[in-house]
């Protein structure tokens, strides 16, 4: 189960993040999805909706999946992500519920900007 929903994870990105296909993304979703980012609605229309703002605002979004966990019906995924080329990146985690058939069913997220400049030479990926 767990490789299984990492995958569904990993597709959600490239799908629903990167390409913006919303009706591809759809598919990934169980039937009930419940947000906890404060700024997107529950449900697939609010999912939907964000997506329209990605395409409108961030056209160029990319993010890129620096590692991934599972355990059971959760997904933790550390995620680079660029909303405009050549602009610095966020540093995300997003954790996943998946549902018995592994389909998305909750999302809660953590983003950080990436500094230019850091007290350690570690990195944030």
């Amino acid at each position: 189960m767990s490789e299984r929903n990492k995958q569904t994870v990993l597709d959600f990105y490239e799908v629903g993040l990167n390409q913006k296909d919303f009706h591809a993304a759809a598919e990934l979703f169980g039937d009930h999805y419940v947000q906890h980012n404060p700024r997107i609605a529950d449900g697939i229309a609010g999912f939907e909706e964000f997506l329209g703002t990605l395409r409108r605002d961030f056209p160029e979004l990319k993010a890129e999946v620096k590692r991934i966990f599972a355990d059971g019906d959760h997904v933790i995924a550390h995620v680079s992500g660029v909303r405009v080329p050549g602009q610095p990146a966020t540093a995300i985690v997003d954790i996943f519920r998946l549902d018995d058939d592994g389909r998305i069913v909750e999302h809660w997220d953590v983003m950080q900007p990436v500094p230019d400049a850091a007290a350690n030479p570690n990195g944030m990926f």
